[in-house]
């Protein structure tokens, strides 16, 4: 664990899920960020226990740039009663016009954070691009409408999910993992409103931290 600024801290954990044949390697980025009173966790896989400690004595909340980051987010609920800030996932629709699937194939659309929809675990706070979370994140638009951009003001920091990537070769946009008529200058137009943003910190979920210049790169 790392902390790259006062209460702003980031690690890397083996995805349990990866496969040599991924693009991406097998560790992922998590963060947290704490402001003396709240405690946010971002895309959490095995949170360093200090971290879990830390937001036992705070407001914590768990906030996903991408449904599909859930990670280990139903077990910190259950042990930690913390609310998830997430975008909803998959639709059938979604699911049959992206990957040309049967209509049996995706009946009831995604799994990915079912235990939230469903009730199961946890208190559900679901957004898209364009809104505003309570303690002070703007979301911008991402690859998908489910893969978002957080801007944190507070840490001058941009969260990101799978939109911008950092596989080795510098933080770029992934043009493989783009569907449904997405094009890189789409994306670019989306983001590029983070430009005119004091941006210091931009920490990916694929890849390790970056600064602005990383960001002004990708988007060029």
């Amino acid at each position: 664990m790392r902390e790259l600024g006062p209460g702003l801290w980031h690690w890397t954990s083996r995805h349990p899920e990866w496969d040599p044949s991924e693009p991406w390697g097998p560790d992922v980025s998590s963060y947290a960020i704490d402001d003396g009173e709240r405690l946010l966790l971002f895309d959490p896989l095995r949170v360093p226990g200090e971290i879990e400690t830390l937001a036992a004595d705070r407001e914590a909340a768990i906030v996903l740039t991408a449904p599909w980051h859930e990670r280990d987010s139903r077990s910190l609920v259950e042990r930690l009663g913390t609310p998830v800030y997430t975008p909803l996932p998959d639709t059938e629709e979604e699911l049959m016009r992206e990957w040309n699937l049967a209509v049996e194939q995706v009946a009831g659309g995604s799994p990915d954070v079912r235990w939230l929809r469903n009730g199961e675990a946890g208190e559900a706070h679901w957004y898209v691009a364009g809104d505003r979370l309570p303690f002070g994140i703007q979301v911008f638009p991402g690859h998908k409408r489910n893969d978002l951009a957080l801007w944190i003001e507070s840490r001058a920091a941009v969260v990101l999910g799978d939109t911008l990537v950092d596989f080795g070769e510098g933080l770029h946009i992934n043009l493989r993992w783009l569907r449904g008529g997405m094009t890189r200058e789409r994306i670019v137009d989306g983001l590029r409103p983070l430009l005119e943003l004091p941006v210091e910190h931009v920490l990916p979920a694929h890849g390790p931290p970056a600064g602005r210049a990383a960001l002004e790169r990708a988007l060029a």
